[in-house]
């Protein structure tokens, strides 16, 4: 958290952090659809990268792919995207982190991208979002998530709804389970998807809390995921163990969870166990106090 932050008392922390969120119900979905950028439908060790990800990777370096960029948050061990089109530099972030907006923004200013559009795979309950305060950074930049999370942002996505950033773009496929409003982005040619929590390496999000369903999260993950192409590079928003990449075709073959039957996943998800994630006492409050202030400052403005 920034060192702003940090310094104040606990209700006070709420309050700070509310009011930098505050900034993603700020806009409208509908100016930012008639700007052509989203198109709504008419839907310590590390592995070495699989073959398929070295394969992408000299696509990339020829020029023909997206620029990536591959962050990561150590305390919630998220993983944030920066995606960008090399000629127009018109770039999208996927999962920015709170703490460590400083560092993104710094990387965008360093490769001369126009970030567009900052956008939540879910509503998260391990770290608070990074959306709010980069607003406040960067004129005309728009938040963007599933219109099924509950969440405020410019643009509330749904099945088939396309991200667009130059020539690319990230089409959106709605796999809840985790949450409600879970999705994956997958790019334009299915050569990579972000799955969020829903499909994790060897693993998959825990469905023991906000709306979480065992049994729509393995569909999410057959219907949504696993039917993209075996080379499928698969980007999930955490991982634990320090894997950074994955395909569909190893999931679909080696995931201990995903390989399983309706009901032995079921039962395997419904046996975890699990702590709680360490920040959901804190982020759910918090959430409820930015909506509350929003409707306050809405409130002033009439008076």
């Amino acid at each position: 958290m920034c060192s702003v932050v940090s310094r104040v008392k606990p209700v006070r922390r709420v309050l700070a952090l509310a009011l930098r969120l505050g900034a993603d119900a700020e806009g409208s979905s509908g100016s930012a659809a008639r700007s052509g950028r989203f198109r709504p439908a008419v839907c310590a060790g590390v592995d070495p990268p699989p073959a398929s990800a070295r394969r992408y990777c000299t696509r990339m370096a020829a020029g023909d792919g997206p620029l990536l960029r591959q962050l990561f948050e150590v305390e919630s061990s998220t993983y944030t995207y920066l995606l960008a089109d090399r000629a127009t530099k018109e770039a999208v972030l996927i999962d920015p982190v709170l703490e460590t907006v400083d560092r993104d923004l710094k990387l965008i200013r360093e490769l001369g991208l126009n970030l567009t559009v900052a956008v939540n795979t879910h509503c998260h309950a391990d770290h608070i979002t990074g959306t709010g305060l980069m607003k406040k950074r960067l004129v005309g930049l728009k938040s963007a998530i599933c219109k099924f999370s509950g969440a405020s942002a410019d643009v509330l996505l749904s099945e088939g709804d396309k991200i667009a950033f130059g020539k690319h773009y990230l089409t959106v496929r709605e796999t809840p389970g985790h949450t409600d409003g879970c999705m994956t982005l997958v790019l334009e040619d299915q050569s990579m998807a972000f799955t969020g929590d829903t499909l994790l390496i060897r693993g998959c999000g825990r469905t023991d809390f906000q709306q979480g369903s065992p049994e729509m999260l393995y569909k999410s993950v057959h219907q949504k995921i696993f039917t993209l192409p075996d080379q499928c590079l698969v980007y999930p928003a955490h991982d634990y163990l320090g894997q950074t990449v994955s395909t569909v075709g190893e999931e679909r073959q080696f995931n201990p969870r995903l390989t399983k039957s309706l009901e032995e996943f079921v039962n395997i998800m419904n046996n975890l166990n699990l702590r709680k994630p360490a920040k959901i006492d804190f982020f759910l409050p918090t959430q409820k106090l930015q909506f509350l202030l929003i409707w306050f400052v809405d409130y002033m403005k009439f008076e």
